[in-house]
């Protein structure tokens, strides 16, 4: 028995019932021979922890454009902050950690620069529209490459996850597995919360600001509300599972308060006039190079070259756009766009002392 045998039993003796196990995966697309150390699940994880796109997520906005200081949010900070409440959640819950690690940290792969701003563009410009969850999954299974061949070819459990991390209304989709569930219920804690505090932090929002009867269920704290979240999660998820309800979901009062939070971050703060003044910004720069690259195919890599004539032009530009991080998307529009001397610097042939 080699090790992952040894962690695949370990699995299935000490985790949930209603865990998902690696023995039991749906596989890949692609069969591949089983790693003697890892299990699925945990190869999923490092071939994301290992991608170009999970490094460009560094560089991608949150909320606020390249705002000014070292302590706001980035697209990966974000992702840091969902993977390590859902592995809180997943621990409460006794479930494989593993396999939310793998969902965690692959859920935002697929967001574009300049954050929601950069995804309403493309989502006009486009004929079938652009989520960045969907987007998120063609990255995986298309855009990289694993042995010279396209996508990572991870999981479904964690392609799954990962789709249907996104939303949050009634009567949508849910993934297959607690796992996955835990996930998205695990992005919108950590993106209100710290979206809060990055608010606070750029001076366009005050504590006194957020509605009170918010605050009273969740904590005037960040972290407070952040451990009501969890704690109530993993407490009324477990309740819910003994009477034979197999979902994760906190209790009806702490998510009322959550979605009132949630939603008023997006009156006043997603949708307002910070966010929306840079917005523009943002659109002008993604509208004029999807147009520039729609007319000049041959400037993107030979990989969008390939896609546009297997796939069509624009899904190709869009994957190229969507894939750019904020400052690359800006220095390519400056390249383009802005004018600059192309007179060479004579002062560089001078001696020294002229």
């Amino acid at each position: 028995m080699n090790i992952r045998e040894e962690i695949e039993q370990r699995e299935a003796m000490f985790l949930s019932p209603q865990a998902a196990l690696s023995l039991n995966s749906k596989g890949r697309e692609r069969q591949e021979e089983a790693d003697a150390v890892r299990t699925c699940f945990m190869l999923d994880r490092d071939r994301v922890v290992h991608s170009k796109s999970f490094r460009r997520l560094k560089h991608k906005t949150q909320v606020f454009i390249a705002p000014p200081g070292d302590h706001y949010r980035s697209r990966l900070t974000h992702t840091l902050e969902v993977a390590q409440i859902a592995r809180t959640i997943g621990t409460g819950l006794n479930l494989n950690l593993d396999l939310i690690e793998a969902m965690a940290l692959a859920h935002d792969v697929g967001h574009t620069p300049f954050a929601h701003a950069g995804e309403q563009v493309l989502n006009e410009l486009l004929p079938g529209g652009f989520r960045h969850n969907e987007n998120s999954i063609r990255v995986l299974t298309r855009i990289e490459q694993h042995k010279d061949r396209n996508g990572l070819n991870l999981t479904r459990e964690v392609l799954d996850g990962v789709l249907h991390h996104s939303g949050y209304g009634e009567g949508e989709a849910r993934a297959f597995t607690l796992e996955g569930q835990v996930i998205r219920l695990s992005d919108k804690i950590a993106y209100v919360q710290h979206d809060i505090d990055d608010s606070i932090r750029a001076g366009v929002l005050r504590v006194e600001e957020i509605p009170g009867q918010f605050l009273e269920v969740l904590g005037t704290t960040h972290s407070q509300r952040i451990a009501t979240l969890v704690i109530d999660t993993i407490a009324n998820t477990r309740n819910m599972i003994e009477k034979g309800v197999i979902k994760v979901e906190p209790s009806p009062e702490i998510e009322s308060a959550l979605k009132g939070l949630r939603e008023f971050m997006f009156e006043n703060i997603y949708r307002g006039p910070v966010c929306k003044a840079e917005r523009v910004r943002a659109a002008f720069i993604i509208e004029h190079l999807f147009e520039y690259y729609c007319k000049h195919p041959a400037k993107m890599s030979p990989l969008y070259a390939q896609i546009a004539e297997e796939e069509g032009l624009q899904t190709a530009v869009a994957d190229y756009i969507s894939g750019m991080s904020d400052a690359y998307c800006v220095s390519q529009f400056q390249d383009l766009y802005v004018p600059q001397s192309l007179v060479p610097d004579a002062r560089k042939d001078l001696p020294t002392g002229s």
